[in-house]
Formats: C-alpha cells, structure tokens, sequence
C-alpha cells in the first residue's frame, strides 16, 4: 500500500510542479471564462442601422400590414417594378420586396430584390408578417361564405381552421453593370458552414501533424543531428511547408475528383437538367412580366437542385478556401510548433493545446450568429482577427 502511495505521490507532484500546470491552472479558467461571456457579449452586438425596405405591392392586401421592426422599416412604393429596382440603388434601400398579382385571390409568394443577400431575420420576418396576413384573409373568406352574424363571426374566429399559408420568398441579388442573379440564402448558409467545418478540421488535422513531428524528432534525438546542418529557422520553415503542401496536394485531388464525379452526372442527366443559357437570358431580361412568371411557375425538383447549384461562385469558393487555408494554416502551424518544441513528450501537449484551439473553436460557436447577418458588426470584426478570420470568412462568402 505504501508503494501505491508513493507513486501516486511522485505522478502527482510531477505534473503539479510544471509550469505549464501552473500557467494554464491560471490562464485556464480565464479562457473558458471568455468562450462563455465573449459570445454572449458579440450577439447583443447586432447592426442597430436602420433597414429601409420599399415595397411595391400590386395586390394592395398588404398595404401597412407590414410593420416596422426595431431594425426594419418598409415604406410603399407606387411605381413599376423597372423604375422601383432603379430607385434602390439610387436611394441606398436595404431590400425592395416585389409581390405581384396574380391570377389566385390571395398571394402566397413575393421576391426580394437587394444588392447584397438578405439575412435570415429579414426574411423571415417577412415570411411571418405575411403569412399572418394571409391567414387572416382565408379566415375571413371562410366565415364570409357561411353568412354568420356579428356574434357568431366572433365565436367562429376562435375556431381553429386549417388556414396554415407557407410564403415562398425568392431573391435576386441586384449588381451594377451585371445581370440580375437569383440567390438562395438557405443554400449559400450551408454551403458556408461546410466550408468553414471543413477549414477548421484541415486546420487543425495538418498543424497538429507539424506538432507531432517535432515531438517526434525531439524524443527520437533526430533533431539533434540535423540542427547541426541547417539553421533552426530553416528547418522549422522546411517541416511546415513540407506538411502544407501534403494538405494543399489533398485539397486539390478532392476539388478534381468533385469536379469530375459532378461532369459525369451532368452528362448523366444533361436531358433533365436546365438550360443554362437560357437561364441567364430570363435574368438579364427579367421585367414585371418575368418576375411575375417566376413566382407563379411550378418547377420540378431536379431543377430547382441545378438552378440553385448554378447560382454559386464555385469559383471564388475555392479560391478563398486555398488562400485561407494556407494562411491559417501558416499561423496555426507555428503556433502548433511552437508547442511542440516547448514539451518533451506528446502527453504534455494536452495543456498547451487549450489556449490554441480556443480561437478556432470560438470561431465555430460564432458561427451560427455569423450566418444570421453575414454584414453585421459581429461578423466584421471577427473577419479582421487573423486567428477566427479563416473559419468565419469561409461562412461569409457564399
């Protein structure tokens, strides 16, 4: 027994007497501290701007039905559609929400024309005010039709009825000199935080390598001999641009396999996918008349899979996925070193990992306020931050 106790005895005073136990002892509960405080400060940090919205309703239903929020305010326009798109870019407008007339009584779509992608609250805010108003309309033709009185009309209102109404909210990105671009939020959000997941794991996965490869050379007295023919400078250069480029040769085999794999389906599928000339022709040459087409048509599941596709930069993605993960990883990796030059076995790196990893976990839990308002503040200056701003600008550009 007195055995066990003295090696409990010497595993314990080991490890509590290090510094980096002392350091983090400290430094510790001031980083999980702020994880928990920081985040919750940034989301009250919201754009407090004013949002005007125009909007030019031909039905005439929501005619101030649409109130202002604390950060929206939506004023009616009485213009056409051509001449409203005009007076957004030229009056600085958030958004100019269109909804057309249409052959059915009660409208259960509109489109929003905006320069830059309009946040997830707007929209649906939107969504909300209008399809309160819609359902208030189907009960009101419900009870019409019955021919109640004044008492039974009150009674009949506090009858549920299926009046559920689901708006269908499209969006058109507005750019001086290009055609207009149908965009798709929900679309644009996942893609955002796939790459922003996936920049983290690459992130993290290579520079950890760039860790334990010191480590290694370290215990194993490698280091030793080669320090004695290159300088340190070089050969910590060398070991993370070495792993960089293994990280950089595996991006660029998943982005020609991917492109490959997806040339074969649309081959595949070449009869059932959309026209895309045509597509671009119908955007460019959009007008009242092919707004209101848009918001009327019915079209099938596999093209609106395509034409959602087609509205993404694939391009500027993978070019802003290569710049940010080699920069970050330039970062992290000689941070990662850095550890692993400081420690004498891979068991003394769990300590010093917690002040690393921090910036990129704290990235991720910002996330879900970043794809809320990709614009605002909180977004801004997280972006400017070189140890969040790969992750976060990854969820921005979509």
């Amino acid at each position: 027994m007195n055995k066990i106790k003295l090696i409990i005895q010497r595993e314990y005073l080991t490890r509590v007497r290090k510094k980096s136990f002392i350091v983090m002892t400290i430094l510790g509960p001031l980083l999980m501290a702020a994880m928990m405080i920081v985040p919750a400060f940034l989301a009250t940090m919201s754009d407090t701007s004013d949002r005007k919205i125009a909007v030019l309703d031909e039905t005439g239903i929501f005619y101030n039905k649409l109130q202002n929020d604390e950060h929206l305010q939506f004023y009616h326009v009485h213009s056409d559609l051509n001449t409203a798109k005009e007076n957004l870019k030229t009056n600085g407008d958030y958004a100019l929400l269109y909804i057309p007339k249409t052959e059915v009584a009660l409208p259960t779509s509109a489109i929003i024309y905006s320069e830059k992608q309009p946040n997830l609250d707007t929209k649906s805010y939107i969504r909300r005010i209008m399809g309160k108003e819609i359902e208030e309309q189907k009960l009101l033709l419900q009870i019409n039709k019955l021919k109640l009185d004044e008492a039974d009309r009150e009674i009949a209102m506090d009858i549920p009825i299926s009046i559920k109404t689901s708006i269908n909210l499209t969006t058109y990105k507005l750019s001086e000199g290009e055609a207009e671009q149908k965009t798709y939020t929900e679309i644009a959000m996942v893609i955002g935080i796939f790459t922003g997941i996936l920049i983290y794991f690459f992130i993290f996965f290579f520079g950890a390598q760039v860790m334990r490869g010191v480590i290694e050379e370290k215990t194993s007295r490698i280091i030793e001999v080669i320090i004695s023919s290159v300088k340190p400078f070089q050969l910590m250069m060398g070991k993370i641009v070495g792993i960089g480029l293994v990280g950089l040769t595996q991006l660029t085999l998943w982005i020609v396999l991917t492109a490959s794999i997806v040339g074969v389906f649309q081959i595949a599928f070449k009869d059932k996918m959309p026209n895309q000339s045509a597509m671009v022709m119908n955007n460019t040459q959009m007008g009242q008349g092919n707004a209101l087409a848009e918001v009327s048509s019915d079209e099938n599941d596999l093209t609106a899979v395509f034409e959602a596709i087609s509205s993404i930069n694939f391009g500027i993605i993978i070019f802003a996925f290569i710049f940010f993960f080699l920069t970050g990883y330039l970062l992290y990796a000689a941070l990662f070193a850095a550890v692993g030059s400081a420690v004498d076995s891979e068991a003394d790196t769990q300590q010093f990992m917690l002040p690393i990893t921090i910036p990129l976990i704290f990235a991720m839990i910002m996330a879900q306020f970043i794809i809320r308002d990709p614009e605002g503040p909180v977004a801004f200056w997280l972006s400017i931050i070189p140890l969040t701003s790969p992750i976060i600008m990854m969820i921005r550009i979509p």
